[in-house]
């Protein structure tokens, strides 16, 4: 009986995967399962994330960020400096001049407003986070797909990978230029 020889055993099956395997230069296993990098909706992902704090966050920054906050402050401060400058027909003065009080107030509201604004750029950060998640693993799926149909075409991978290769580096050189 003769003997044959026994190929190497990889822990991927088809030549696709070890050809993805090998992009990183070294052919060791290390590939993510393609079932693991499911996709889900960005909105659900998200709702899992959030809570009620950072709802009333960006309720008050989208209140902040409007003119009828603009037009609510005009009429407050319109109508405080009338008041206690005695142009209301008023006689009764809270908040002299250079109007102590409004500035105080004013500067509170402003410390509160820029806490919430920059609770809700967390918010959108974390946002961010999930789509360039969803973004990565949607690349890698493609890759993978595309990977895998070229081979059961017959496309030489290396070839058309070194051609990337060429296109990306023309691209960012590009890029260098344009920027200088």
């Amino acid at each position: 009986m003769e003997e044959t020889e026994v190929p190497p055993t990889l822990p991927h099956e088809c030549e696709a995967c070890r050809v993805i395997d090998g992009f990183d230069g070294v052919v060791d296993g290390q590939l993510g399962k393609a079932g693991h990098f499911r996709v889900l909706d960005e909105r659900t992902l998200f709702s899992r994330v959030r809570r009620a704090e950072g709802s009333v966050a960006d309720g008050v920054t989208a209140f902040a960020g409007s003119m009828k906050f603009v037009y609510i402050h005009a009429i407050w401060f319109g109508v405080w400096v009338a008041g206690n400058v005695g142009l209301a027909g008023l006689n009764y003065q809270f908040d002299k001049f250079p109007f102590g009080l409004l500035t105080m107030i004013v500067s509170l509201e402003a410390i509160f407003l820029a806490t919430f604004v920059m609770i809700s750029q967390n918010r959108q950060a974390a946002r961010s986070d999930i789509r360039s998640r969803l973004d990565f693993e949607n690349n890698l799926r493609s890759e993978i797909w595309s990977i895998h149909i070229g081979q059961a075409l017959g496309i030489d991978v290396q070839h058309v990978e070194d051609l990337v290769q060429k296109a990306i580096a023309a691209a960012e050189e590009r890029l260098l230029r344009e920027d200088a």
